[in-house]
């Protein structure tokens, strides 16, 4: 068995589970891996029940394997291992669940609370947290979901319930957005007076054009900074703040596909807040465009709202619309 493929293995397994089971086990699986696992099951005659048995054992093992590493650390897994079988097959196991375990996602998450990754998925696409929740712990989901706003909560549950396996590219965006968060995060923590979450309130409630002056000075000495407070400071949901005579010179200004793309699985109250400030013939054309899209990568509905805010921006930075910041009472014109 030792010289068998694990691609052999898996048909076997899955041939032992049933097909019902196999099934389930194969959503979970790349094209490549499927592909080599159904070309094993079709070459596959009869099965020595012996051999089902060695294989269902080896998997028990490296499950248990990969809990130990998870909980107690690579010496306990090794030492139980070393216990089932010998030394070499011990560490041949043991080589393949480090690199596994290297490539599983969100493995960072691992060490975060669910209080944490609540402050980490704030403001983000409905999407990005399914795909974050459902590579997360069960019962730190749970937590998780249970205290997003009950408007998104069905929504991040719909999507988690239909979702399939996530595109490698989609997962490595998403890490990579959780990792620089929690960069921030820890920054701001380190800091203790100051940090993104601090200077982002103290500009919303600054007069226009002291904060104007403060971001063109951040733009000259520190442009990822800069950006980083202005992407703080008004997002896509933000729309529905607005009165409608501004999204109304808002809309004039965007196309209709970046349109729809950005309101693919947009909150409801954000797209409600778009249908309602558009004629009867232009919302229709617009569920149409929305309709016809199809699946739509993450990376593509944010950067479609992340335009639209561009274009609020140069608005305000026009004076053709007034954002009301803090307490003050300005109004939107």
């Amino acid at each position: 068995m030792e010289k068998m493929t694990g691609a052999r293995k898996a048909a076997i397994l899955l041939l032992t589970v049933g097909a019902e089971e196999a099934a389930n086990i194969l959503r979970y699986l790349g094209r490549t891996e499927v592909e080599a696992i159904t070309v094993e099951i079709a070459k596959l005659k009869r099965v020595d029940p012996k051999l089902q048995e060695e294989i269902l054992q080896e998997f028990f093992h490296l499950s248990q394997a990969e809990r130990q590493i998870a909980e107690g650390g690579a010496d306990l897994a090794r030492q139980m291992l070393e216990r089932a079988f010998d030394g070499q097959r011990a560490g041949e196991i043991m080589y393949r669940l480090r690199n596994f375990l290297q490539k599983r996602p969100f493995e960072i998450l691992r060490k975060v609370d669910a209080s944490q990754i609540l402050q980490l998925v704030q403001g983000e696409h409905p999407q990005t947290i399914a795909v974050i929740l459902s590579h997360t712990d069960p019962a730190v989901s749970a937590q998780v979901l249970s205290a997003l706003p009950a408007e998104v909560q069905a929504d991040v549950a719909r999507r988690i319930a239909v979702m399939g396996r996530a595109a490698p590219e989609v997962i490595k965006d998403i890490e990579s957005l959780i990792e620089q968060k929690l960069a921030d995060l820890a920054a701001d923590e380190a800091g203790g007076g100051g940090g993104l979450n601090i200077i982002v309130p103290i500009l919303n409630n600054s007069e226009r054009s002291a904060e104007r002056q403060i971001m063109a000075r951040l733009e000259e000495y520190d442009p990822e900074l800069a950006e980083s407070i202005r992407n703080r400071m008004f997002v896509f949901e933000n729309i529905v703040q607005l009165d409608d005579r501004a999204v109304q010179k808002i809309l004039r200004r965007v196309d209709n596909k970046t349109l729809a793309v950005a309101l693919k699985g947009a909150p409801s109250d954000v797209s409600n807040k778009i249908f309602k400030n558009l004629s009867s013939k232009a919302a229709e054309l617009l569920r149409d465009d929305i309709a016809v899209l199809g699946p739509v990568r993450i990376r593509d509905v944010e950067n479609a709202q992340r335009d639209i805010v561009n274009i609020i921006r140069q608005l305000e930075d026009q004076g053709e619309i007034v954002i009301s910041r803090g307490d003050q009472d300005d109004f939107v014109l």
